[in-house]
Protein backbone atom coordinates (compact mmCIF):
# COMPACT_ATOMS: atom_id res chain seq x y z
CA UNK A 1 0.00 0.00 0.00
CA UNK A 2 3.10 2.62 0.26
CA UNK A 3 4.57 1.79 -2.24
CA UNK A 4 1.45 2.35 -4.11
CA UNK A 5 0.89 5.61 -2.21
CA UNK A 6 4.63 6.75 -3.12
CA UNK A 7 4.02 5.56 -6.56
CA UNK A 8 0.70 7.50 -7.07
CA UNK A 9 2.44 11.03 -5.46
CA UNK A 10 5.64 10.61 -7.19
CA UNK A 11 3.62 10.21 -10.73
CA UNK A 12 1.53 13.69 -9.95
CA UNK A 13 4.79 15.53 -9.06
CA UNK A 14 6.15 14.33 -12.04
CA UNK A 15 3.11 15.28 -14.46
CA UNK A 16 3.13 18.63 -12.37
CA UNK A 17 6.42 19.10 -13.45
CA UNK A 18 6.69 17.98 -16.25
CA UNK A 19 3.21 19.82 -17.69
CA UNK A 20 4.37 23.13 -17.10
CA UNK A 21 5.50 24.10 -20.19
CA UNK A 22 6.83 20.93 -21.09
CA UNK A 23 5.95 19.76 -24.72
CA UNK A 24 5.32 16.33 -25.83
CA UNK A 25 7.67 14.80 -28.56
CA UNK A 26 6.88 13.36 -31.91
CA UNK A 27 6.87 9.65 -30.26
CA UNK A 28 4.35 10.27 -27.98
CA UNK A 29 1.21 8.52 -28.70
CA UNK A 30 -2.40 8.72 -27.03
CA UNK A 31 -4.57 5.28 -26.60
CA UNK A 32 -8.07 4.02 -25.03
CA UNK A 33 -8.03 0.55 -22.76
CA UNK A 34 -11.39 -0.77 -22.87
CA UNK A 35 -11.61 -3.86 -20.30
CA UNK A 36 -13.61 -6.36 -20.02
CA UNK A 37 -16.44 -6.88 -17.27
CA UNK A 38 -15.26 -8.16 -13.70
CA UNK A 39 -16.67 -10.51 -11.27
CA UNK A 40 -17.99 -7.55 -8.98
CA UNK A 41 -21.18 -5.67 -9.51
CA UNK A 42 -19.46 -2.28 -10.02
CA UNK A 43 -17.04 -4.15 -12.75
CA UNK A 44 -20.02 -5.86 -14.43
CA UNK A 45 -20.03 -3.51 -17.26
CA UNK A 46 -16.33 -2.96 -18.12
CA UNK A 47 -14.14 0.22 -17.77
CA UNK A 48 -12.78 3.06 -20.02
CA UNK A 49 -9.45 4.71 -19.56
CA UNK A 50 -6.95 6.86 -21.91
CA UNK A 51 -3.25 6.50 -21.99
CA UNK A 52 -0.54 8.93 -22.61
CA UNK A 53 3.15 7.19 -23.54
CA UNK A 54 6.19 9.24 -24.64
CA UNK A 55 8.83 7.56 -24.86
CA UNK A 56 11.65 10.17 -25.22
CA UNK A 57 10.28 11.76 -21.86
CA UNK A 58 10.24 8.83 -19.77
CA UNK A 59 6.37 9.23 -19.93
CA UNK A 60 3.70 6.14 -19.51
CA UNK A 61 0.75 6.68 -17.65
CA UNK A 62 -2.82 6.04 -17.47
CA UNK A 63 -5.82 8.62 -17.28
CA UNK A 64 -8.64 6.97 -14.73
CA UNK A 65 -12.08 8.34 -14.62
CA UNK A 66 -13.15 5.32 -12.51
CA UNK A 67 -12.04 6.52 -8.34
CA UNK A 68 -14.15 6.43 -5.90
CA UNK A 69 -14.08 6.86 -1.82
CA UNK A 70 -15.79 4.04 0.22
CA UNK A 71 -14.44 6.22 2.94
CA UNK A 72 -16.91 8.99 2.60
CA UNK A 73 -19.25 10.22 4.76
CA UNK A 74 -23.18 8.77 4.08
CA UNK A 75 -21.26 6.78 1.16
CA UNK A 76 -24.27 4.20 -0.04
CA UNK A 77 -26.69 7.04 1.04
CA UNK A 78 -24.77 9.34 -1.40
CA UNK A 79 -24.47 6.95 -4.02
CA UNK A 80 -28.58 5.82 -4.12
CA UNK A 81 -29.42 9.40 -4.13
CA UNK A 82 -27.12 10.18 -6.89
CA UNK A 83 -24.68 12.70 -5.96
CA UNK A 84 -21.89 10.61 -4.89
CA UNK A 85 -18.36 12.40 -6.31
CA UNK A 86 -16.22 10.03 -8.49
CA UNK A 87 -13.06 11.69 -9.70
CA UNK A 88 -10.06 10.73 -12.06
CA UNK A 89 -6.72 9.66 -11.12
CA UNK A 90 -3.66 8.59 -12.59
CA UNK A 91 -1.34 5.44 -12.38
CA UNK A 92 1.89 4.11 -14.71
CA UNK A 93 0.64 2.01 -17.39
CA UNK A 94 2.64 -1.23 -15.52
CA UNK A 95 0.65 -0.67 -11.98
CA UNK A 96 -2.72 0.05 -14.25
CA UNK A 97 -1.88 -3.57 -16.95
CA UNK A 98 -0.95 -5.44 -13.70
CA UNK A 99 -3.95 -5.20 -11.79
CA UNK A 100 -5.65 -6.43 -15.04
CA UNK A 101 -3.82 -9.40 -15.76
CA UNK A 102 -4.50 -10.18 -11.38
CA UNK A 103 -7.85 -9.99 -12.21
CA UNK A 104 -7.57 -12.05 -15.89
CA UNK A 105 -9.59 -9.45 -17.39
CA UNK A 106 -9.03 -8.79 -21.02
CA UNK A 107 -7.25 -4.93 -21.95
CA UNK A 108 -7.95 -3.81 -26.04
CA UNK A 109 -5.57 -0.59 -26.37
CA UNK A 110 -6.78 1.55 -29.26
CA UNK A 111 -4.17 3.91 -30.77
CA UNK A 112 -5.14 6.73 -31.83
CA UNK A 113 -4.24 8.76 -35.06
CA UNK A 114 -3.93 12.49 -33.39
CA UNK A 115 -1.99 15.30 -34.62
CA UNK A 116 1.02 16.37 -32.30
CA UNK A 117 -0.94 19.70 -31.49
CA UNK A 118 -3.93 17.77 -30.29
CA UNK A 119 -1.95 15.25 -28.39
CA UNK A 120 -0.50 18.25 -26.59
CA UNK A 121 -3.74 19.32 -25.69
CA UNK A 122 -5.47 16.71 -24.70
CA UNK A 123 -2.28 16.37 -22.48
CA UNK A 124 -2.76 19.45 -20.97
CA UNK A 125 -6.31 18.86 -20.95
CA UNK A 126 -6.45 16.08 -18.57
CA UNK A 127 -3.84 17.21 -16.52
CA UNK A 128 -5.41 20.64 -15.79
CA UNK A 129 -8.42 18.05 -14.99
CA UNK A 130 -6.38 16.29 -12.35
CA UNK A 131 -5.11 19.24 -10.74
CA UNK A 132 -7.86 20.60 -9.88
CA UNK A 133 -11.68 20.43 -9.10
CA UNK A 134 -12.43 19.43 -12.52
CA UNK A 135 -11.21 15.67 -11.67
CA UNK A 136 -14.19 15.64 -9.36
CA UNK A 137 -17.36 14.48 -11.07
CA UNK A 138 -20.96 13.47 -9.72
CA UNK A 139 -21.63 10.25 -11.45
CA UNK A 140 -24.24 8.92 -13.42
CA UNK A 141 -24.79 5.37 -14.48
CA UNK A 142 -26.10 6.36 -18.30
CA UNK A 143 -25.29 10.18 -18.41
CA UNK A 144 -21.86 10.54 -16.60
CA UNK A 145 -19.56 7.73 -15.90
CA UNK A 146 -15.75 6.88 -16.94
CA UNK A 147 -16.40 6.10 -21.04
CA UNK A 148 -18.53 9.25 -21.23
CA UNK A 149 -15.80 11.69 -19.09
CA UNK A 150 -13.11 10.45 -22.36
CA UNK A 151 -15.70 10.11 -24.66
CA UNK A 152 -16.27 13.90 -24.17
CA UNK A 153 -12.69 14.83 -23.14
CA UNK A 154 -11.93 13.21 -26.87
CA UNK A 155 -14.56 15.19 -28.69
CA UNK A 156 -13.14 18.75 -27.00
CA UNK A 157 -10.17 18.85 -29.13
CA UNK A 158 -12.21 19.68 -32.15
CA UNK A 159 -15.12 21.26 -30.70
CA UNK A 160 -18.01 19.17 -31.96
CA UNK A 161 -19.13 15.00 -31.26
CA UNK A 162 -17.15 13.06 -34.04
CA UNK A 163 -17.22 10.12 -31.54
CA UNK A 164 -20.85 9.15 -31.86
CA UNK A 165 -22.55 5.43 -31.08
CA UNK A 166 -22.77 3.53 -34.03
CA UNK A 167 -24.38 0.23 -31.75
CA UNK A 168 -28.33 -0.28 -32.42
CA UNK A 169 -29.76 2.42 -31.51
CA UNK A 170 -33.45 1.26 -31.59
CA UNK A 171 -33.41 -1.53 -28.40
CA UNK A 172 -34.07 -0.18 -25.01
CA UNK A 173 -30.96 0.16 -22.46
CA UNK A 174 -32.72 -2.35 -20.30
CA UNK A 175 -32.33 -4.73 -23.57
CA UNK A 176 -28.90 -3.59 -24.22
CA UNK A 177 -27.82 -4.31 -20.55
CA UNK A 178 -29.93 -7.21 -20.01
CA UNK A 179 -26.71 -9.58 -21.24
CA UNK A 180 -24.50 -8.58 -18.78
CA UNK A 181 -26.41 -10.24 -16.34
CA UNK A 182 -26.27 -13.57 -17.42
CA UNK A 183 -25.86 -16.08 -14.80
CA UNK A 184 -25.93 -13.28 -12.13
CA UNK A 185 -29.38 -13.90 -11.44
CA UNK A 186 -29.75 -11.84 -8.25
CA UNK A 187 -28.12 -8.89 -9.81
CA UNK A 188 -30.53 -9.60 -13.19
CA UNK A 189 -33.62 -9.25 -10.34
CA UNK A 190 -32.34 -6.43 -8.41
CA UNK A 191 -31.26 -4.08 -10.98
CA UNK A 192 -34.52 -4.74 -13.19
CA UNK A 193 -36.77 -4.16 -9.92
CA UNK A 194 -34.89 -0.67 -8.83
CA UNK A 195 -34.72 0.79 -12.65
CA UNK A 196 -37.50 2.45 -13.94
CA UNK A 197 -39.06 4.16 -17.42
CA UNK A 198 -35.94 5.72 -18.33
CA UNK A 199 -34.10 2.17 -18.91
CA UNK A 200 -37.04 1.63 -21.28
CA UNK A 201 -36.31 4.45 -23.86
CA UNK A 202 -33.88 3.81 -26.65
CA UNK A 203 -30.26 3.42 -25.86
CA UNK A 204 -29.19 6.36 -28.17
CA UNK A 205 -26.19 7.97 -25.69
CA UNK A 206 -22.81 6.24 -25.83
CA UNK A 207 -22.18 5.29 -22.51
CA UNK A 208 -20.71 1.48 -22.08
CA UNK A 209 -17.05 0.35 -22.57
CA UNK A 210 -17.34 -1.89 -25.74
CA UNK A 211 -19.47 0.87 -27.54
CA UNK A 212 -17.36 3.15 -27.76
CA UNK A 213 -14.59 1.02 -28.97
CA UNK A 214 -16.68 -0.09 -31.51
CA UNK A 215 -17.47 3.87 -32.64
CA UNK A 216 -13.65 4.69 -32.31
CA UNK A 217 -13.11 1.77 -34.91
CA UNK A 218 -15.46 3.81 -37.45
CA UNK A 219 -14.28 7.34 -36.49
CA UNK A 220 -12.49 9.73 -39.00
CA UNK A 221 -11.19 13.12 -37.45
CA UNK A 222 -10.03 15.08 -40.79
CA UNK A 223 -11.30 12.44 -43.09
CA UNK A 224 -8.50 9.57 -41.57
CA UNK A 225 -9.50 7.01 -39.67
CA UNK A 226 -9.48 7.25 -35.81
CA UNK A 227 -7.53 4.21 -34.84
CA UNK A 228 -4.34 3.69 -36.50
CA UNK A 229 -3.75 0.39 -34.25
CA UNK A 230 -5.73 -1.58 -32.58
CA UNK A 231 -4.32 -4.77 -30.01
CA UNK A 232 -4.60 -6.75 -26.60
CA UNK A 233 -2.08 -5.83 -24.21
CA UNK A 234 -4.03 -8.11 -21.38
CA UNK A 235 -5.24 -11.68 -22.69
CA UNK A 236 -7.89 -12.25 -19.93
CA UNK A 237 -10.14 -15.50 -19.18
CA UNK A 238 -14.20 -14.50 -19.36
CA UNK A 239 -15.24 -15.40 -16.04
CA UNK A 240 -18.08 -18.49 -16.39
CA UNK A 241 -20.18 -19.25 -13.18
CA UNK A 242 -20.80 -22.52 -12.67
CA UNK A 243 -24.93 -23.10 -12.59
CA UNK A 244 -26.35 -22.60 -9.43
CA UNK A 245 -30.09 -23.57 -7.92
CA UNK A 246 -29.71 -20.51 -5.81
CA UNK A 247 -28.68 -18.32 -7.88
CA UNK A 248 -31.12 -18.81 -10.44
CA UNK A 249 -35.26 -18.10 -10.98
CA UNK A 250 -35.59 -21.64 -9.86
CA UNK A 251 -35.11 -20.80 -6.35
CA UNK A 252 -37.82 -17.77 -6.32
CA UNK A 253 -40.06 -20.55 -8.36
CA UNK A 254 -39.92 -23.00 -5.34
CA UNK A 255 -40.32 -20.42 -2.95
CA UNK A 256 -43.40 -19.17 -4.45
CA UNK A 257 -44.39 -22.30 -5.38
CA UNK A 258 -43.98 -23.54 -1.32
CA UNK A 259 -45.67 -20.07 -0.29
CA UNK A 260 -48.69 -20.98 -2.79
CA UNK A 261 -49.26 -24.82 -1.51
CA UNK A 262 -49.68 -23.83 2.27
CA UNK A 263 -52.47 -21.83 0.91
CA UNK A 264 -52.12 -19.57 4.47
CA UNK A 265 -54.06 -16.58 4.34
CA UNK A 266 -52.26 -15.25 7.24
CA UNK A 267 -49.00 -16.19 5.27
CA UNK A 268 -50.31 -14.66 2.30
CA UNK A 269 -50.97 -11.07 3.92
CA UNK A 270 -47.38 -10.90 5.47
CA UNK A 271 -45.32 -11.87 2.59
CA UNK A 272 -47.73 -9.31 0.65
CA UNK A 273 -46.93 -6.80 3.66
CA UNK A 274 -43.37 -7.04 3.08
CA UNK A 275 -43.79 -7.01 -0.80
CA UNK A 276 -45.70 -3.66 -0.18
CA UNK A 277 -42.39 -2.42 2.06
CA UNK A 278 -40.14 -3.15 -1.01
CA UNK A 279 -42.63 -1.14 -3.54
CA UNK A 280 -42.33 2.16 -0.52
CA UNK A 281 -38.90 1.61 -0.64
CA UNK A 282 -39.18 2.04 -4.42
CA UNK A 283 -42.02 5.10 -4.26
CA UNK A 284 -39.33 6.61 -2.17
CA UNK A 285 -36.08 6.29 -3.75
CA UNK A 286 -38.06 7.88 -6.51
CA UNK A 287 -38.22 11.09 -4.67
CA UNK A 288 -35.03 11.28 -2.87
CA UNK A 289 -32.39 10.32 -5.69
CA UNK A 290 -31.23 12.18 -8.58
CA UNK A 291 -30.65 9.17 -10.58
CA UNK A 292 -33.17 9.32 -13.08
CA UNK A 293 -33.08 5.89 -13.81
CA UNK A 294 -34.46 5.21 -10.60
CA UNK A 295 -37.23 7.34 -11.25
CA UNK A 296 -41.26 6.67 -12.43
CA UNK A 297 -40.46 2.54 -11.36
CA UNK A 298 -43.94 0.70 -12.47
CA UNK A 299 -42.32 -2.26 -10.63
CA UNK A 300 -43.81 -0.58 -7.58
CA UNK A 301 -47.65 -2.00 -9.33
CA UNK A 302 -46.41 -5.23 -8.73
CA UNK A 303 -44.61 -4.80 -4.97
CA UNK A 304 -47.18 -2.26 -4.11
CA UNK A 305 -47.33 0.24 -1.62
CA UNK A 306 -51.01 -0.79 -0.92
CA UNK A 307 -49.74 -4.44 0.34
CA UNK A 308 -49.28 -2.23 3.35
CA UNK A 309 -52.88 -2.01 4.17
CA UNK A 310 -53.71 -6.15 4.10
CA UNK A 311 -53.01 -7.07 7.46
CA UNK A 312 -55.39 -4.08 9.13
CA UNK A 313 -58.66 -4.13 6.60
CA UNK A 314 -61.42 -6.29 6.79
CA UNK A 315 -64.76 -7.40 5.26
CA UNK A 316 -66.18 -4.69 2.62
CA UNK A 317 -63.03 -2.52 2.36
CA UNK A 318 -60.46 -5.71 1.79
CA UNK A 319 -62.95 -6.67 -1.10
CA UNK A 320 -62.65 -3.28 -2.60
CA UNK A 321 -58.48 -2.77 -2.05
CA UNK A 322 -58.53 -6.12 -3.55
CA UNK A 323 -60.20 -5.21 -6.27
CA UNK A 324 -57.72 -2.04 -6.98
CA UNK A 325 -54.65 -4.19 -6.15
CA UNK A 326 -55.63 -6.96 -9.02
CA UNK A 327 -56.67 -4.22 -11.61
CA UNK A 328 -53.20 -1.89 -10.78
CA UNK A 329 -51.78 -5.70 -11.61
CA UNK A 330 -53.20 -5.93 -14.50
CA UNK A 331 -52.09 -2.91 -15.53
CA UNK A 332 -47.96 -3.40 -14.75
CA UNK A 333 -48.76 -7.05 -16.51
CA UNK A 334 -49.71 -4.29 -19.68
CA UNK A 335 -46.90 -2.65 -19.26
CA UNK A 336 -44.54 -5.80 -19.10
CA UNK A 337 -45.82 -7.61 -22.26
CA UNK A 338 -42.54 -6.35 -24.08
CA UNK A 339 -40.11 -5.89 -21.43
CA UNK A 340 -36.84 -7.73 -21.41
CA UNK A 341 -37.54 -8.67 -17.99
CA UNK A 342 -40.70 -10.05 -18.18
CA UNK A 343 -39.56 -13.83 -18.03
CA UNK A 344 -37.99 -13.22 -14.32
CA UNK A 345 -40.86 -11.06 -12.72
CA UNK A 346 -43.41 -13.48 -14.27
CA UNK A 347 -43.68 -15.49 -10.86
CA UNK A 348 -44.12 -13.23 -9.06
CA UNK A 349 -47.01 -11.82 -11.17
CA UNK A 350 -48.31 -15.13 -10.99
CA UNK A 351 -48.30 -15.20 -7.41
CA UNK A 352 -49.53 -12.21 -6.16
CA UNK A 353 -53.13 -12.71 -8.83
CA UNK A 354 -53.43 -16.06 -6.79
CA UNK A 355 -53.08 -14.44 -3.89
CA UNK A 356 -55.10 -11.99 -4.48
CA UNK A 357 -57.97 -13.63 -5.65
CA UNK A 358 -57.78 -15.96 -2.88
CA UNK A 359 -58.09 -13.02 -0.65
CA UNK A 360 -60.64 -11.69 -1.78
CA UNK A 361 -62.27 -14.71 -1.54
CA UNK A 362 -62.44 -15.74 -5.37
CA UNK A 363 -61.66 -19.54 -6.59
CA UNK A 364 -59.19 -19.45 -9.60
CA UNK A 365 -60.36 -22.73 -10.97
CA UNK A 366 -63.98 -21.70 -10.95
CA UNK A 367 -62.89 -18.11 -12.60
CA UNK A 368 -60.72 -20.08 -15.47
CA UNK A 369 -63.47 -22.29 -16.06
CA UNK A 370 -66.49 -19.25 -15.97
CA UNK A 371 -63.70 -17.70 -18.37
CA UNK A 372 -63.80 -20.55 -20.32
CA UNK A 373 -67.44 -21.06 -20.78
CA UNK A 374 -67.84 -17.42 -21.42
CA UNK A 375 -65.68 -17.39 -24.28
CA UNK A 376 -67.16 -20.59 -25.59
Amino acid sequence: MLKKLFSFSFILLSLNIFSQGQQLSENAQVSVFTCDRGEELYSTFGHTALRIKDPNNALDVVYNYGYFDFSTENFYFKFVKGDLQYFMNVTSYDDFVFEYKMDRREVIEQTLNLPLAKKQQLFESLNKSLMSDEKFYTYKFIDRNCTTMITNKLNELYGKNEIQKIDDKSISYRTLLYPYFENYFWYKLGINIVFGAKTDKKAELLFLPIELMHSLDKATFDGKPLVSKKETVVHGEPFKPKFSFFNSIYIICLALLVLLLINSKALFKTYLFLCGLLGLLLCLIGLYSQHEELLWNYNALLFNPLFLLLPFVRNNFLKRLNGILLVLLLIYCFIMITKPHLVIMLPFIVAHLYMILKLNGSNLLKLLTFVKQHRA
